[in-house]
């Protein structure tokens, strides 16, 4: 529930704070007081866009914080989710600097507005005069019916089936597609996979057949330099290799003379092992290497094949090459076993579609039952708001073919007079009877705890006398299942709140401000007396106020 708003610097407010309790409040003031402003601030913090002028003092940041008590823990995953701490105390706060950029906070953790909105819904219900229009909508209408029939979890696995359905009829349409293409079409994807298949493509072997051929048409100068390379470390009479040994042969005597060279007969030793093996490596080098015409010639056709190949596919390497071979494979392959996997793909579509027909029966049989109940309800409720022979009907006919809310259309149908039929809303209710209908439904509603706070925003709009007292009546008895705070004018309605606001504008300043402060049970009986006689307090007025009171 709302269990605190601190407004600062909002439109006529400069700082008030207000702290709500559980049952049914009432706000009361006169026109222009503030009490609108009040919920376009609590909007604001829930993540409604707000005009960016709503500044008071233009050269200072607005801030609004909502403090909401949860009560349970069905909220938790939803904060978890967006990595949220999750506390019974939860602080919604929003700010807009004098440069007009705004800020969301929720538990001090910056959030997104869609964040802050998506939350925000599930924790106030702000319900103007002109969001009755909503009840003509169809969207409104089925889930209201989902809500009260409690098909969230039917709904859930329903629309998992629904993608897969879609996903199979998809795939199907795909293959048909395939399937009806000219023949001749898979005929040249055939020829093109023959072509590369009989090329033997393997890979990496275009970058060894390129080195290959470097090193093939470069073999006469390789052999005449491995030759001189040789010749330098052990075929000359001046090799290196002879010197080395001459080298060592001192040393090893040098080293009798003077100790002091021993490590440099030991170093020389070593180097002498390790030209012997460059030795033997260059010799077998020169051995194996060798001029072959027979397969330079082969080599160099490969080569030319596999450029003429690359060049007439359009790719850019041989790589791309073998990936295009592999997915002519796929295709052709797909076009060869396209009627087995045709009949596949219908066989789990009928599967697909029997599963999606018994979730949708379920979310229809639930529905049926919950609108039952719900349109007694419902008629009972409007048919003491003046209406004495209304009656309120929820049709839910069967459609063909399957939408993410199952196969049923949902339509809201109302008469408010004996002896006409009822028809769809859109067509028949005006904007009164639409007002009090809506405070019906939300009544009926209001048992499933669906919100935590229900706020009317002058819901009772355009009644007076007994109906007003019924209002009252409902609004107070929805009270009892959440929180709920009703902005009004009406004495009838004010008298059943079991907390009282009050609402009132100072311009005694240079700027007009709006005020707030909670009324004690003597200032409810003159509030309520100055709302029954046009702020003039009689005698006569006190006197009804004591009686609406009681």
């Amino acid at each position: 529930m709302l269990q605190q708003l601190h407004i600062t610097n909002f439109a006529l407010i400069e700082d008030i704070s207000a702290t709500f309790d559980d049952g049914f409040s009432v706000i009361t003031g006169e026109t222009g007081a503030g009490k609108s402003i009040l919920l376009d601030a609590l909007g604001f913090a829930l993540g409604d866009r707000a005009d960016t002028n709503v500044l008071y003092d233009k050269d200072k940041k607005c801030t609004v914080e909502a403090v909401f008590q949860l009560k349970d823990k069905s909220l938790q995953p939803l904060f978890e989710e967006n990595e949220l701490d999750f506390d019974t105390e939860c602080i919604f706060r929003r700010e807009l600097n004098p440069q007009k950029k705004s800020r969301a906070f929720i538990n001090d953790t910056p959030v997104s507005l869609q964040v802050m909105k998506e939350i925000g819904s599930q924790l106030v219900d702000i319900h103007s005069q002109h969001d009755s229009l909503l009840l003509t909508d169809a969207g409104f209408q089925m889930r209201l019916v989902d809500e009260i029939a409690q098909n969230e979890g039917s709904l859930s696995t329903y629309r998992t089936e629904y993608v897969h359905y879609n996903d199979l009829k998809h795939r199907l349409a795909e293959l048909n597609d395939i399937a009806s293409k000219n023949a001749s079409e898979n005929d040249y994807l055939k020829f093109q996979l023959e072509e590369l298949e009989k090329a033997n493509l393997q890979a990496g072997e275009y970058a060894e057949i390129e080195q290959t051929l470097h090193v093939m048409e470069n073999s006469e100068e390789i052999k005449t330099l491995l030759v001189n390379a040789n010749g330098l470390m052990e075929d000359s009479e001046a090799s290196i290799l002879r010197q080395i040994n001459d080298l060592a042969s001192a040393l090893s005597r040098l080293k009798r003379l003077l100790p002091d060279t021993e490590s440099a007969e030991t170093r020389i030793e070593a180097v002498k092992v390790e030209l012997k093996d460059i030795a033997y490596d260059l010799r077998r080098l020169e051995e194996e290497t060798h001029f072959d015409e027979g397969q330079l010639q082969a080599l160099q056709e490969r080569y030319d094949l596999l450029n003429r190949l690359m060049m007439k596919h359009h790719v850019a390497d041989f790589d791309a090459l073998l990936q295009l071979r592999n997915e002519l494979k796929a295709k052709v392959n797909a076009f060869e076993n396209i009627d087995d996997e045709i009949v596949k793909t219908q066989n789990q579509l009928n599967d697909s579609e029997k599963r999606l027909s018994g979730h949708a029966k379920v979310l229809h049989d639930r529905r049926d039952s919950a609108s039952k109940t719900f349109c007694s309800k419902v008629t009972e409720l409007v048919q003491q708001l003046a209406m004495p022979y209304a009656v309120f009907r929820v049709d839910i006919e069967h459609q063909n073919g399957f939408t993410p809310n199952g196969n049923d259309d949902v339509h809201f149908c109302f008469s408010a007079n004996k002896g006409i039929d009822v028809a769809e809303l859109d067509r028949v209710a005006s904007g009164g009877e639409l007002s009090r209908l809506m405070l019906a439904i939300k009544s009926a509603v209001s048992q499933y705890n669906y919100i935590p706070t229900l706020i009317f925003d002058e819901i009772d709009a355009g009644v007076s006398g007994e109906v007003a007292a019924k209002i009252g009546n409902i609004i107070r008895q929805m009270g009892q299942s959440l929180q709920l705070i009703a902005i009004t004018h009406l004495p009838q309605v004010a008298s059943k709140a079991q907390h009282h606001f009050f609402i009132y504008k100072d311009n005694e300043g240079a700027r007009s401000q709006s005020h707030i402060r909670q009324l004690s049970p003597e200032e409810r009986i003159v509030e309520i007396a100055k709302m029954l006689s046009n702020d003039k307090v009689t005698p006569e007025a006190l006197k009804a106020a004591e009686v609406l009171m009681k």
